[in-house]
């Protein structure tokens, strides 16, 4: 079967198949089928355009866990244009940023005057009135082939501004066609959506649920902080989310032997997961496979997977305690670099192939981040096909799988998030008082990664820091802790150690 050359193909295949027989979209007891679905992406495609013109170019989407948000994501890809998902719990001056880094000719929100100060056109979403315009407009425009750009994603940058990563209609064929099937979804799947559309994740969410006539399931923010109540009462047949909402159902003592009876498949990315809380999570849900997925957004969503084994006793012991990441999906293709840039079994992870995208949004961000197929050609030019992409992960090779050791550099992810903690130091550097600013990954007394920061100055006071963040940064760059010291320890080369404040910072055991 040939496959659709575009993201919005995968969903009007399904549109075609299933018509008004399956539910495409579940938000707050609403529900959508596909055709209904189509219809309101189709109608406001069509305002779209009538805003825009017949070529629009990237469009941003302001909008949380409504229908309206998902059909816009759907109408943005319709339109022929590239969607560039925007947080509404992000700070202004945050979402402003982005608005100007991706230059966009208009946002959808379904809040009226949520895009106010932004400087771009505004078009709120509003579902009753959508199917009233006529998608005469929105059906004459030609679908965007494979090397347009589908989506671009906004990730933590070092030098404090959000780099864009784009990603094209190719490289997310690629992916689904390795991940569609790969979960025994069909119609009678019901398909959490439990990641913002900032984040990659949902763009596997969302079309890997449609690509096989399944309903995408939206729990609320709420609902996602008690994960077996979530699972059970939306009656889920497929979880994916990040390994710390384990976390959340252990602390609320839920997470009992037998209480997931529903889940036939969990799924976890964007960060590791323990060993520990996959048995745990196992046994709740004693029906289901476990698999894990890792992968920058520059390599579409995920690039290797790892299945554990149906029994417990089979699963392969790592020396940090977590879960391999595994192998690479079909057509990819890794390589494993050590510090001196020669093949190894341990080192930095570089991939390449038809998931990897072609370059930043600003070519300024590409700088040391691909590889050329042989070193030394190719250094300092535009990255071909064939050139690597340094994902700036250490891995092992352990038994014919890969394994995550942690970050080359000094990136982190928090509760899926990854982090530069040098964009929030630079940010802390700036606030009243502040002289010195470290920001470094703490786990709390369960073990899960917490962002803490340690400061200097004669004026610190955290309660302040907290209330100046809260306007520049969004809330998972927000340090959860901010510790005030007379000085910031260094090591024997004059540089902050590392290892000292982590000491300092983490609870006592």
């Amino acid at each position: 079967m040939t496959e659709p050359r575009n993201a919005y193909g995968w969903f009007t295949r399904s549109v075609e198949r299933y018509g008004d027989t399956r539910v495409a979209l579940e938000v707050a007891g609403h529900s959508l089928t596909y055709r209904g679905l189509g219809a309101l992406a189709e109608g406001y495609a069509a305002q779209i355009l009538a805003r825009t013109g017949p070529a629009p170019r990237r469009i941003g989407l302001l909008a949380g866990r409504t229908p309206s948000a998902y059909a816009g994501y759907l109408a943005i890809l319709r339109a022929g244009a590239t969607v560039v998902p925007l947080n509404p719990e992000h700070p202004a001056s945050r979402t402003a940023s982005i608005v100007d880094a991706a230059g966009l000719d208009l946002v959808l929100t379904d809040t009226p005057g949520a895009a106010a100060g932004l400087g771009v056109t505004e078009l709120p979403l509003d579902p009753a009135s959508a199917p009233d315009v006529p998608p005469a407009d929105a059906s004459a425009v030609p679908d965007p082939g494979p090397e347009a750009v589908a989506y671009v994603i906004f990730t933590s940058g070092s030098t404090g501004a959000p780099k864009g990563v784009p990603v094209l209609h190719r490289n997310l064929s690629a992916y689904l066609t390795s991940m569609a099937e790969r979960y025994d979804v069909g119609p009678d799947s019901r398909m959490s959506a439990a990641f913002d559309l900032t984040f990659d994740g949902s763009v596997h969410d969302l079309f890997v649920a449609w690509a096989a006539g399944a309903t995408l399931v939206v729990p609320s923010a709420a609902q996602l902080l008690s994960p077996v109540a979530t699972v059970n009462n939306l009656r889920l047949t497929h979880w994916f989310s990040v390994p710390s909402l384990i976390s959340f159902a252990e602390r609320l003592g839920t997470l009992k032997p037998g209480s997931m009876p529903t889940l036939r498949w969990s799924v976890f990315g964007g960060e590791a997961l323990p060993l520990r809380s996959a048995r745990a999570w196992s046994a709740a849900a004693p029906g289901s496979t476990i698999e894990v997925l890792y992968g920058p957004t520059e390599l579409t969503v995920s690039c290797t997977a790892y299945r554990l084994p149906d029994d417990p006793a089979d699963w392969p012991a790592t020396p940090n305690g977590t879960t391999p990441i595994g192998r690479c999906h079909p057509g990819t293709e890794y390589l494993i670099l050590d510090e001196d840039d020669l093949p190894a079994d341990t080192g930095e992870l570089l991939v390449r192939g038809p998931q990897r995208f072609p370059g930043y949004l600003d070519p300024a961000d590409d700088a040391g981040r691909f590889h050329p197929p042989v070193p030394g050609d190719g250094e300092g030019k535009q990255a071909g096909a064939d050139h690597w992409y340094r994902t700036g992960d250490r891995v092992a090779l352990r038994d014919g799988v890969l394994v995550h050791l942690g970050r080359t550099d000094h990136q982190i992810k928090v509760r899926g998030h990854r982090i530069e903690p040098g964009e929030v130091a630079a940010v802390l550097r700036e606030l009243t008082g502040v002289r010195e600013a470290y920001v470094l990954a703490v786990p709390d007394v369960h073990g899960t990664p917490e962002l803490h920061a340690a400061v200097s100055g004669g004026d610190c006071d955290p309660q302040k820091l907290f209330a100046e963040l809260a306007d520049r940064l969004p809330p998972y760059l927000r340090p959860r802790r901010i510790s005030v010291l007379d000085s910031l320890p260094l090591n024997a080369n004059g540089k902050i150690d590392h290892r000292a404040l982590l000491t300092e910072l983490s609870p006592a055991r």
